[in-house]
């Protein structure tokens, strides 16, 4: 059987204001011919599919299309979809009937029965080989908030309620596995040791853990495929634990990233081979000059520019690295006005000034402002007011709010 594990699409996701509707497109349709090229059984799509939980219609009617058209391009595929922590779970959830009939499955939340009780039954899923065969079942373990794991009086509620549950689905795929019917996981969560892209991530603190333990799959997990650290790698040390990264650069900070998605290969209840197929970047994102430099330095490497025409939606974006020794009220001015005539889309300026003989970062600029998340804001306030930092209990209980006004109110 043959897998292939991607996530962190962020269909919707602009840059600096930019629409990046084309180069999402450009993975999109590159991702419906790779399905083809490599013969896939089995589609993984382990979360934050779109950028925030209330996406344009553009952007969905984007993601259904594909679906569509995956499943009409390879009849037999499964298509598994977990939500993540930018999406909304009732709103991955409302189109299910419909999906259900294309053999697509959405996994947007962990569900309760009438009694409390957790309904695992819907987080193990068949996985089919291109025969129609059950080669391996599926954890379909969505972004956990903290209202969705097992109920727990510990030390540390939320870590272990995320242990507990997937040892419970473990153990209830391992009852409906026969024998050569390997087992493989999902989960969009932050693990311990993962490498973060400060830029683009939003930090994931629930009941004060940031990260999880790489313990929380089984032994018996041939396979995890990891979403939510936009950096492509293997987690603590386990190749079979696995972040397959965005496809596409999601802030100027993964610019050197190596976009990929992964194709993950099964024998039996075992992992026969992992390969990483790098995705193409349809769209450039360039920082000029590589290091900060002094305004005359910078305007001289802007001028000397020379890049192809492109297509307005194919041209790269700039981010401009500027060290200033005093304040410049029209560099802006000045960066368009060698930038003119130039296919290329400025996106940011860079500053940093130079005291003393030494660089230090500038008062925030507007980029910047915008940059800041809502718990950098919080911490910034709770410094200035009490003359003190936030405790991590005061921090995690922001970030759950946070997550919840985000999620509409949900838990």
């Amino acid at each position: 059987m043959r897998l292939l594990h991607t996530s962190d699409w962020h269909l919707g996701q602009t840059l600096r204001d930019f629409d990046r509707s084309y180069e999402h497109q450009c993975f999109l349709d590159w991702l419906l011919a790779t399905l083809d090229a490599e013969q896939t059984d089995v589609l993984l799509i382990a979360g934050d599919v779109f950028d925030n939980p209330n996406p344009s219609a553009a952007s969905q009617k984007q993601f259904y299309r594909f679906l569509q058209q995956a499943r009409q391009r390879r009849p037999q595929l499964d298509i598994v979809v977990i939500a993540g922590n930018h999406d909304s779970p009732g709103r991955m959830e409302a189109p299910v009937p419909l999906l259900q009939a294309l053999g697509i499955v959405v996994v947007g939340q962990v569900a309760r029965n009438a009694a409390g009780a957790i309904d695992l039954e819907r987080l193990v899923l068949p996985l089919h080989d291109r025969h129609g065969a059950i080669a391996a079942w599926c954890l379909a373990v969505p972004f956990l908030r903290s209202g969705d794991v097992p109920r727990l009086e510990t030390a540390d509620p939320y870590q272990d309620g995320v242990a507990l549950l997937y040892r419970q689905v473990l153990a209830l795929a391992l009852c409906k596995r026969q024998p050569g019917q390997a087992i493989v996981a999902m989960g969009h969560c932050h693990m311990h040791g993962g490498e973060v892209s400060a830029e683009s991530e939003r930090p994931i603190v629930i009941g004060g853990s940031e990260a999880l333990s790489a313990s929380v799959f089984g032994a018996e997990v041939a396979y995890a495929a990891l979403g939510h650290l936009h950096l492509a790698q293997v987690v603590g040390g386990h190749p079979h634990l696995r972040y397959c990264g965005s496809p596409l650069p999601m802030s100027f900070a993964e610019i050197g990233y190596p976009h990929q998605v992964l194709r993950v290969d099964l024998a039996g209840e075992a992992v026969a081979e992992i390969v990483a197929i790098p995705v193409p970047r349809a769209v450039d994102l360039l920082r000029v000059p590589g290091r900060h430099g002094t305004v005359d330095a910078v305007l001289a490497s802007l001028r000397a520019l020379d890049l192809p025409a492109l297509p307005e939606p194919a041209r790269p974006y700039l981010e401009v690295r500027v060290l200033q020794e005093r304040p410049e009220p029209g560099l802006r001015a000045r960066v368009e006005a060698a930038l003119e005539g130039k296919p290329v889309r400025l996106a940011r300026i860079d500053l940093q000034q130079v005291s003393d003989g030494s660089a230090r970062s500038m008062p925030l600029s507007l980029d910047e402002l915008e940059r800041l998340k809502p718990a950098d804001i919080f911490a910034r306030l709770y410094q200035k007011k009490f003359a003190s930092a936030a405790s991590p209990e005061l921090l995690s209980a922001f970030a759950e709010l946070a997550v919840a006004a985000a999620d509409g109110g949900g838990a």
